[in-house]
This record gives C-alpha cells, sequence and structure tokens, in this order.
C-alpha cells in the first residue's frame, strides 16, 4: 500500500469512527424521550448538557408511593399549613392544569417522592448548573422561557427558548393566586427553601428563598 492510500484510509477510518461516535451519543440522548408520573400523564423530556430535565410542570395529584397529596383550595388553610399540599391556579384545573401543571408548598416538595420514581425535584445546586451552562442568571432567564406571548405576557424580553426548557409562567399561591402570566417560579428541594423565579419583563433568572408555604410549579430532574 502506498502513502498516499494509507492517508485516504486513515481519513475514511476517522469518518467512520465519528460517524458512529455520533449515532452513539444519539442513541444515548434518545433513550429517554418521555416519562410518565402515577396519575398516567405524560412529559417530554430533555437532555440539557449532562442533565435531564421535564420540559413541562409537574401536575401530580399523587406521590410515586400512590399516597394521596392534600388538595386546599381554601385560601387561608393554605396559608397556614405546615404540611405537604397541592393545589391549580385559582382553584381552575380545567383552564390552567394542561399548560402550567399544578402548585406544590415546599411540605410536599420536601417529602422526596413528589416526582415520579427514577426523578426528583433539583436541588440549587442543580438549577446552578443548569444557568452557568446557559451562561450565567444574567441571561439564562430569556434562554429557559417559552417564546412568544401565548403564556408569557408581552414583551416576554428575550425568550429565545435556546434549549427547549420551555419555561411557562404558572404564577404562585400564597394567600392569594398571584402573577399568572407575569412570573414563573420553580422550588428547589433545597432547604431555605430556595427557589427559581422568571420574569416576563427581564432575561435574569432569580435566586432566592421563600415562605415553605407558598405554592410554586415543579420542574422534575433524572436522578
Amino acid at each position: 500500500m502506498n502513502f498516499k492510500s494509507k492517508v485516504n484510509l486513515h481519513h475514511y477510518l476517522v469518518i467512520v469512527a465519528y460517524i458512529m461516535f455520533a449515532i452513539s451519543c444519539k442513541k444515548e440522548d434518545s433513550l429517554q424521550t418521555t416519562v410518565k408520573d402515577i396519575d398516567g400523564n405524560v412529559y417530554t423530556t430533555i437532555k440539557i448538557e449532562n442533565q435531564v430535565w421535564m420540559v413541562e410542570n409537574l401536575k401530580t395529584t399523587k406521590y410515586n408511593d400512590g399516597t394521596s397529596i392534600p388538595l386546599i383550595t381554601n385560601n387561608a388553610e393554605w396559608s397556614g399549613l405546615n404540611s405537604p399540599a397541592y393545589c391549580w391556579y385559582d382553584n381552575d384545573k380545567a383552564s390552567f392544569g394542561d399548560s402550567y401543571g399544578a402548585l406544590y408548598n415546599w411540605h410536599a416538595v420536601n417529602t422526596g417522592i413528589l416526582c415520579p420514581s427514577n426523578w426528583h425535584v433539583p436541588t440549587d445546586a442543580e438549577w446552578t448548573i443548569l444557568t452557568n451552562y446557559l451562561g450565567g442568571e444574567n441571561v439564562a432567564g430569556g434562554k429557559l422561557k417559552e417564546t412568544g406571548t401565548l403564556h408569557w405576557n408581552s414583551p416576554n424580553t428575550g425568550a429565545s427558548d435556546e434549549v427547549g426548557f420551555t419555561a411557562r409562567p404558572g404564577g404562585f399561591r400564597d394567600t392569594q393566586f398571584l402573577q399568572m402570566g407575569n412570573l414563573g417560579y420553580w422550588w428547589t428541594s433545597t432547604d431555605g427553601p430556595m427557589r427559581r423565579r422568571l420574569n416576563f419583563e427581564y432575561t435574569n433568572v432569580h435566586r432566592d428563598n421563600s415562605n415553605y408555604f407558598y405554592g410554586f410549579s415543579v420542574r422534575c430532574i433524572k436522578n
């Protein structure tokens, strides 16, 4: 075999190896494309860097062991709780459940069995890994938000949904229901308790702590 033939063979083998590697990566990324909760709700999933996230907010009414989560509709009762609970925004599942998911207090999050088996509520550190990957807290919010104004109120500043996270503004609950369309809040599993907030007017991801009885959205991450 002459030198030129050896070079061509080397190039061919490199190309074949690259194609096989790409196919392998694609298969790995597509192993988990959906996940089902114990209520039968099906969620699309997406791999972002080395994390696999649900693309929709959680809407289960049961823990993954089959136990029902208490549904609390009364505002005064909700704000006085020291135990797990969930609700639908404005107590209206028909209008908001499919698009925005349910709202859970941190006591429900803290059970450790809110997400489907082999999934969990992300820690504060896992949220930070996500936002750092997207360029830091000042810009990551725009890259996480769903585009357009079907769910977010105008102007939905900087929304690009760059990685397919498709964050929607499900509002929150304290002594009443507030900020649907303007703000999205998501729990972490880290005590404080820690949360993340996205805003229709800004591109940042706001990180701070909250009250345990507040009702926020939940995104699950794969173990």
